[in-house]
C-alpha cells in the first residue's frame, strides 16, 4: 500500500483562516480512534457559510477556487495505521450537504458505542460482500444498518463464511484495506458530553439486565419443561396412582454332608460357602428362569394375580399377555441374590397383597428344595448303581461254587475229600501194623527146627488176607476201576470246587465292601436347604417408595437435560466458530 507524501513545507494561503468546525472534528474523530490529536495548521481557508445561514441571507457561495498540485497533495487523505480509516482535510471550497452531515453524525454515535476490533473487521468484510461503498469501518456498519442488515448476527457470519469458502474468479481481497474517503464524507461536530455518556452507559446496563431476565427466563421455562414436569408427573404417579406392593424376604442356605477324612483342597474348602457355590449359583438361576415362572403359573396363578384391574395400568399385566410379558414381570418382582462369601441365597417375592407374596415365596423355596435334591441324584445313583452290580455279580458267583460243591459231595457220597483220603490211608496203616506182626509171629514160628504147620499155615493166611485189604485200600484211592471213581479224584474235584466257592466269597465281600464305600460316598453328595430366614408377610406395603423413586427421576431428568444442553452449547460453537 503507498501513500502520497506529506506536503509539510508548503503553506496555503486563504483569504481567511478556517476556524469552523472542520478541526474541531477532525481532532474529535483522532481522538476517538485513538490518535493524539493533530496539531492545527496555520492553512488560511475561506470563511464557509453554513446551509442555515445561506438560506437565511439568501446568498450564494463563492466559487472556489482551482488549486495547484501541491495544494492537493497537502490536502490529500492521509493513513490511519490503528483504525484503518483516512483522515481527511477539510476543503474550504466545498459546502457539506445535509446527508453528509448526518452520515457524519450517525458514524459518531457508532464510534460511542464502544465496537471491537473483529466486530469491525466483521462490518467492513459484509460491506464488500453486499458491494457498500464503505469509507472506513464506522461507515461500515452504518451502511449496513442502514440496509436492513445486522452486522453482527449469527446468520449474516454463516453467509460470510459461506460465501469465503465459494471459489471465485475474482482474487480475494486482502485484509486490513482502506477505501479511499469522498471529500462530502467530514467528521461530524458533534461531541458527546459527560450526561449523554452517563445515559448511554445507562442504556446499555439496561439492555444487558434485560437480555439476562430474557435469557434466565428461557432457562427458566427450558427447566420447567425438561426436568421439573416430567418430575411431578413422576411424583404424581408414586404419590397417588401407584398400586401398593408387598414385599416378603427369605434367605436360604445350600449344605452337604460332611465328609469326613477328606483331604487337600476339598477337605480345606468342605463347610464353607465355596464348596456349594456352585449349586446356589444354579439354583438361583433356575428360581430366575421361565421354567419356574411358568411352574409357579400353574400352581398359584402368577399372571391372574397381576391382571388384577385393582393394580394401575403400569404394574398389571394383560389378560391375554404372553410367557414373555410375564416373564419380564417376574423377573422385576423376584428378585434373587446370591452372598458368594457366606453361601447365602436371599429372595424376595412382590405382590399386591401380603398373602400372595408370602405364598409365592414359599412356593419358590419348594422349588429351589426340589431343584437341590435333584442336582447330585443321577451321580449318586450312577455310583450306587455300579457298585450294587458288582455285588450281585459277585454273590450268584458265589452261589454257583457252593452249589458245585455240593453236587459232587452228594454226587459222590464224599463231603471232604482230604477226611476221607484220611481215613483209608488210617486203614491201611493199621493192616500194615498188623501185616507186620503177623510176619513176625511166622518168623518165629518158622525158627522152631519143628514148627506147628497149623499156626505156621494160619499166620500165613492172615498175613495173606491183610496184604489183601491193603491192596484193595490203596486201589481205592487211586483206581477207578469197577465204575468207581477213586478217592483221589473224589478229593481233587471237591478241593478245585471248594478252592472256587472261597474265591468266590472272596469276591462277594469285597464287592459289599465296594457297595458300601459308595453308599458313603453317595450320601456325601447329597445337598440340603436349610432355611435362615422363613418368609413371613408384612403387614405395611414396601413399594413405592415414593420420595425415593422421585428423587431419583429429578436427577434422572436433571443428568439427561444437562447432557443434552452440553451437547447443544458444544454443536453451536462448533458452527459458529
Amino acid at each position: 500500500m503507498t501513500t502520497k507524501p506529506k506536503a509539510k513545507k508548503f503553506r496555503i494561503r486563504r483569504s481567511a483562516p478556517n476556524t469552523g468546525a472542520g478541526d474541531q472534528a477532525g481532532q474529535a474523530t483522532g481522538q476517538a480512534a485513538g490518535q493524539p490529536a493533530a496539531q492545527p495548521r496555520n492553512v488560511p481557508t475561506p470563511s464557509r457559510p453554513t446551509a442555515a445561514g445561506a438560506a437565511g441571507a439568501g446568498a450564494q457561495p463563492r466559487q472556489p477556487r482551482q488549486l495547484n498540485p501541491m495544494e492537493e497533495a497537502a490536502l490529500a487523505p492521509q493513513e490511519d495505521g490503528f483504525t484503518g480509516t483516512f483522515a481527511t482535510a477539510a476543503k474550504s471550497d466545498q459546502v457539506d450537504s445535509a446527508g453528509a452531515v448526518g452520515a457524519e453524525e450517525e458514524i459518531a454515535q457508532i464510534r460511542q458505542e464502544g465496537l471491537t476490533g473483529r466486530q469491525l473487521r466483521m462490518a467492513r468484510r459484509v460491506a464488500q460482500k453486499h458491494g457498500m461503498p464503505a469509507t472506513s469501518d464506522f461507515d461500515a456498519v452504518r451502511l449496513l444498518r442502514k440496509a436492513g442488515i445486522d452486522p453482527f448476527q449469527r446468520a449474516t457470519m454463516l453467509e460470510l463464511v459461506a460465501a469465503d469458502g465459494q471459489q471465485t474468479g475474482e482474487a480475494p481481497a486482502q485484509l486490513p484495506q482502506t477505501v479511499p474517503q469522498t471529500p462530502q464524507n467530514l467528521p461530524s461536530t458533534s461531541v458527546m458530553d459527560a450526561a449523554a455518556r452517563a445515559k448511554s452507559v445507562m442504556d446499555i446496563q439496561l439492555d444487558i439486565a434485560k437480555r439476562r431476565r430474557r435469557k434466565l427466563m428461557l432457562l427458566f421455562t427450558r427447566l420447567a419443561f425438561f426436568v421439573f414436569l416430567p418430575t411431578l408427573l413422576a411424583g404424581y404417579y408414586y404419590y397417588v396412582v401407584a398400586t401398593p406392593m408387598y414385599a416378603t424376604k427369605s434367605e436360604f442356605v445350600i449344605q452337604q454332608a460332611d465328609a469326613s477324612g477328606g483331604g487337600g483342597l476339598g477337605g480345606l474348602f468342605s463347610g464353607t460357602g465355596l464348596a456349594v457355590s456352585q449349586d446356589s449359583i444354579t439354583v438361583q438361576s433356575y428360581l430366575t428362569s421361565r421354567d419356574a415362572m411358568l411352574r409357579l403359573d400353574a400352581d398359584v396363578g402368577f399372571k391372574s394375580h397381576f391382571s388384577d384391574p385393582s393394580i394401575d395400568p403400569i404394574q398389571r399385566l394383560d389378560a391375554d399377555a404372553s410367557n414373555e410379558s410375564a416373564y419380564k414381570l417376574y423377573k422385576r418382582n423376584v428378585k434373587i441374590g446370591f452372598d458368594p462369601s457366606e453361601g447365602i441365597v436371599k429372595m424376595e417375592v412382590v405382590a399386591a397383597t401380603p398373602e400372595q407374596s408370602s405364598l409365592y415365596s414359599e412356593a419358590l423355596i419348594g422349588y429351589a428344595e426340589a431343584r437341590v435334591d435333584n442336582l447330585t441324584q443321577r451321580k449318586r445313583e450312577d455310583q450306587m448303581q455300579g457298585a450294587r452290580e458288582s455285588y450281585e455279580e459277585a454273590e450268584a458267583n458265589m452261589l454257583a461254587a457252593q452249589a458245585e460243591v455240593l453236587r459232587l459231595q452228594e454226587e459222590m457220597g464224599v463231603i471232604d475229600g482230604s477226611g476221607e483220603t484220611s481215613l483209608v490211608m488210617g486203614q491201611i496203616s493199621n493192616y500194615e501194623t498188623l501185616l507186620l506182626d503177623k510176619q513176625l509171629q511166622l518168623d518165629q514160628l518158622l525158627s522152631n527146627p519143628r514148627p506147628n504147620q497149623a499156626r505156621v499155615d494160619g499166620v500165613r493166611g492172615d498175613i495173606s488176607r491183610y496184604e489183601a485189604a491193603i491192596a484193595g485200600l490203596r486201589a481205592k484211592l487211586t483206581d477207578g476201576s469197577d465204575g468207581l471213581t477213586s478217592i483221589a479224584s473224589i478229593s481233587g474235584q471237591l478241593m478245585i470246587a471248594q478252592t472256587n466257592m472261597q474265591t468266590r466269597t472272596l469276591l462277594m465281600q469285597q464287592a459289599l465292601q465296594q457297595l458300601e464305600t459308595a453308599r458313603v460316598e453317595a450320601n456325601k453328595q447329597t445337598r440340603y436347604l436349610s432355611l435362615g430366614v422363613s418368609p413371613v408377610a408384612p403387614d405395611d406395603p414396601t413399594y413405592p417408595r415414593a420420595f425415593e423413586n422421585t428423587l431419583l427421576a429429578f436427577l434422572i431428568f436433571s443428568g439427561i437435560y444437562l447432557m443434552a444442553s452440553l451437547t447443544a452449547s458444544i454443536l453451536r460453537e462448533q458452527v459458529s466458530a
